[in-house]
């Protein structure tokens, strides 16, 4: 009998699987596809890949006001689709070298929960039976796919996920996004800048989901820079070869296209796994769990997409940790509001705490502060032209930091500060005092 059976290979579980056995336990790892999840095979990772060889191209295209002179420059897409597959090896193969490492049996078969045992739980995968004292469900999350006439009849072919587009061999010449997230915005930036006609449809008035209001406007500005036709406040009524018919204002209207990406939201993949064997309450798919990732079952636990909570790798790693913690009888809980988000497009957007939105919503008493990004001398150094912006929310009374939001090149690589900072509860002089290089 193992300490610890996880189901599903994603961020959650092999993280967890690496604590776990770090810690000593007997590990048994159930993933029905690849080791890394989405996240590594067809989510987080490759996505990064195609946006990095779209950076590069913008710098080499662009080179002239920064000095440099080139001539004749292409994008590769067979090239840059063949990197994105080298890049995914190399980590999953990171990941397996170091499970391995750790003595964590790794079963590349669908598991399903049977039921209880004497001191445990019994899962079966392909035509054998497994044990554990605790069980871990990290089965994460699959795309969303609406009824909308025309789309399962084309999956696959005409109608992309998240997994096909990233292997798309040529750029197609219209390409239509629907949905209007951090999946959809990502893919829009690379084939834009790539070369197709990119027509973004979302149903809200604004791109970008709960990001802050005024970010996302400017993001939407920038993209329309570069091309990128918005058509919001809008749905997809149909899909059919060459074309997507839309509704907008109680009027239709249609655009071209020679490929449709789905990307209008993730659910979690619960189905099948076994659940209702054991009775772990679910909520519409979701599992429910506590601050210490616990189910209403005794040693059940679950992190990762398929909680619900945030989907976000970074965020299933903490889950994971939090989890492996609390069977191990450390005192430890999950806490989501310094959990920072980033869209790694050119400009890049990073997020962490409260947006203004939520706060007017929570009714909390705070002020804005915001900054131009053209303060940073770096900034100015590395985007020749280009502004953005840094906005800070900051509690009135207490003056601690409750939320911060950024657009431009970089932010990424400082909003983890910004989250340390809201995660600490620091004061705004507190962190006056602390040396940025």
């Amino acid at each position: 009998m193992y300490d610890l059976i996880i189901i599903g290979g994603g961020p959650a579980g092999y993280l967890a699987a690496e604590r776990a056995g770090h810690a000593g336990m007997a590990v048994c790892l159930f993933e029905k596809n690849a080791i890394g999840g989405v996240c590594l095979n067809e989510g987080c990772i490759p996505s990064k890949a195609l946006l990095n060889s779209a950076k590069i191209y913008e710098h080499a295209r662009d080179g002239r006001k920064y000095g440099v002179l080139a001539e004749n420059v292409l994008i590769d897409q067979k090239a840059v689709v063949l990197r994105r597959g080298k890049v995914v090896r190399t980590l999953v193969a990171g990941v397996s070298s170091t499970l391995k490492r750790l003595g964590v049996a790794v079963v590349k078969e669908a598991a399903v929960v049977r039921g209880r045992v004497e001191g445990g739980f019994a899962v079966t995968a392909g035509r054998q039976d497994y044990e554990a004292k605790r069980l871990l469900i990290a089965a994460g999350s699959v795309a969303v796919v609406p009824p909308i006439p025309g789309v399962r009849e084309n999956l696959g072919g005409f109608v992309l996920t998240n997994r096909e587009v990233l292997e798309l061999p040529e750029i197609p010449k219209d390409f239509v996004i629907v949905g209007g997230g951090v999946i959809g915005l990502e893919m829009a930036a690379y084939y834009a800048v790539a070369g197709s006609r990119v027509t973004v449809v979302e149903m809200l008035d604004h791109i970008a989901g709960p990001t802050d209001r005024e970010i996302s406007t400017m993001l939407r500005k920038e993209y329309a820079k570069r091309g990128v036709d918005f058509r919001l406040s809008a749905k997809v009524v149909a899909v059919e070869p060459g074309k997507v018919v839309c509704e907008a204002d109680g009027k239709t209207f249609e655009i071209p296209a020679d490929k449709v990406l789905l990307s209008i939201g993730r659910r979690a993949a619960t189905e099948g796994i076994g659940l209702e064997n054991i009775g772990i309450a679910t909520e519409r798919g979701v599992v429910l769990t506590d601050e210490q990732c616990r189910t209403n079952v005794e040693n059940v636990y679950a992190a990762g997409d398929c909680i619900g909570k945030v989907m976000l790798a970074h965020t299933a790693y903490r889950e994971a940790e939090v989890a492996v913690n609390t069977m191990l009888g450390k005192k430890d809980r999950m806490r989501y509001n310094a959990n920072p988000s980033v869209i790694y497009t050119h400009p890049e957007v990073a997020t962490v705490g409260m947006t203004e939105e939520e706060a007017v919503a929570a009714g909390v008493d705070f002020e804005v502060k915001k900054l131009s990004m053209r303060f940073s001398g770096r900034f100015i150094a590395e985007n020749e032209g280009a502004d953005g912006l840094c906005k800070m929310l900051i509690h009135k009374k207490h003056r601690n930091i409750l939320g911060v939001h950024m657009i431009g090149n970089a932010s990424s690589e400082v909003v983890w500060g910004a989250a340390l900072m809201i995660e600490q509860e620091l004061r705004v002089k507190d962190a006056k005092e602390i040396i940025f290089p």
